[in-house]
């Protein structure tokens, strides 16, 4: 008897101190009212993907950034979608450059239910994951990747906001051939899909221009001793060095050019347009001449204050890409805004019909998701710095940049 009363009291208090407890939380709809502050907006996130570490860091870190910065102006500026306020947030994957990592991080983007995706950098990252955000239906505007076959996939979700390598290699043959005067040229490409791109435009344009390639050596993008194959070149005694690849190894290879005592110009594409190809070149650096997608930063329509927004915010300056990776978050946006949708099955065809003003210039996109019209700067080092020797639109005839003196030696 004593064990049953025992009980009886027991579940009474229980039950008592659950009604007493009911009654403590009963002002809880207030806390739920309060909840609409957050519900009456959308967070819709931004995914980035570039190189974080490895030697190729300083570049997809400078993109990163750009995008950092559009976020930020973005949610400064109060943008609403469908009539409700949004937050902008940043989800930034690191793949390492590396194509197979890169397909990791865009299923990875992919799950984070990302709205869009600003990259890869690499050309040989963007392609294999520009599959998995088109399977998913995301769309993805790669600031850098110039490989042709990026957009030839005919997935509606991939864009770029610089030109392509048939439109960069072209330039650059053409700029050796008329402007050089170079005939006998070798050729060096670092295997990838960028650098060995690049490489074929080029050299195709050489041949075609009469140009002589007497030499197409191959390399890969982690090496850094190339005296074996300069030394091959040396013999040949070519006018003009080529080489499609990243800073890392453009920059030792130009060093070693000058220890081997190689007389030729040197000339790149955009992946050796930094200043750290300055810095490791060294003194070899001077007269090393290389293109880049775009107009020279300081000739940006926006390019001023984007430069000085940068500097104020990372104490560094714009390294190469910044600039694309900032307007590719904005084009997202302003798709976004005309679709009164962050959903992207239905802002996706906004950013075919996309007509923005961007830092970078005027961005809209072919059937392919090409840019229309992107213009192409080649620039070469003076001094310590590169120099903008002229600007070509494809199609267009080129705009001779007031330090035409540039590469003179």
């Amino acid at each position: 008897m004593h064990r049953r009363s025992f009980l009886h009291t027991a579940m009474a208090a229980v039950i008592a101190l659950g009604i007493s407890a009911c009654g403590d939380k009963a002002p809880a709809p207030a806390a739920k009212s309060a909840a609409p502050k957050a519900a009456e907006g959308l967070v819709v996130k931004i995914g980035s993907a570039s190189p974080l570490t490895g030697p190729q860091a300083h570049i997809g870190i400078d993109i990163r950034n750009g995008v950092q910065l559009a976020i930020e102006d973005a949610n400064k500026a109060n943008v609403q979608i469908g009539g409700k306020p949004v937050k902008f947030e940043l989800v930034a994957e690191d793949d390492e450059a590396n194509p197979t990592k890169a397909t990791t991080v865009a299923q990875k983007l992919v799950d984070a239910k990302v709205a869009a995706v600003v990259g890869h950098f690499n050309s040989g990252a963007s392609i294999p994951a520009s599959k998995i955000y088109a399977d998913a239906g995301i769309p993805q505007i790669s600031p850098s990747s110039t490989n042709p076959d990026y957009t030839l996939k005919g997935f509606k979700t991939t864009f770029r906001v610089v030109a392509h390598d048939g439109q960069q290699g072209p330039t650059l043959g053409r700029f050796a051939l008329d402007k050089l005067k170079a005939k006998n040229i070798a050729v060096i490409d670092d295997s990838t899909a960028y650098g060995q791109g690049l490489a074929d435009n080029f050299e195709s344009t050489i041949k075609s221009g009469g140009g002589k390639i007497l030499a197409r050596e191959h390399t890969t993008d982690k090496d850094t001793d190339f005296k074996a194959i300069l030394t091959k070149i040396k013999g040949l005694n070519p006018d003009l060095i080529m080489f499609g690849g990243i800073d890392p190894q453009a920059g030792p290879m130009k060093k070693q050019m000058a220890e081997l005592g190689i007389k030729a110009q040197f000339i790149g594409g955009d992946g050796m347009q930094t200043p750290n190809f300055v810095k490791l070149a060294g003194d070899a650096a001077e007269g090393s001449m290389a293109s880049i997608p775009g107009l020279p930063k300081d000739k940006m329509p926006g390019g001023a204050e984007f430069l000085a927004k940068y500097k104020s915010k990372y104490n560094a300056e714009v390294e190469l890409f910044a600039p694309m990776g900032y307007d590719a978050v904005m084009v997202f946006i302003e798709a976004m805004k005309r679709a009164g949708s962050a959903d992207p099955a239905k802002f996706l065809l906004e950013i075919g019909k996309t007509d923005y003003k961007g830092v970078i210039g005027p961005i809209a996109f072919d059937e392919k998701g090409d840019l229309k019209n992107g213009p192409i700067t080649i620039y070469a080092v003076k001094g310590d710095k590169w120099e903008p020797l002229e600007t070509v639109t494809p199609g267009a005839a080129p705009v001779a940049a007031e330090a035409k003196d540039a590469a003179k030696k």
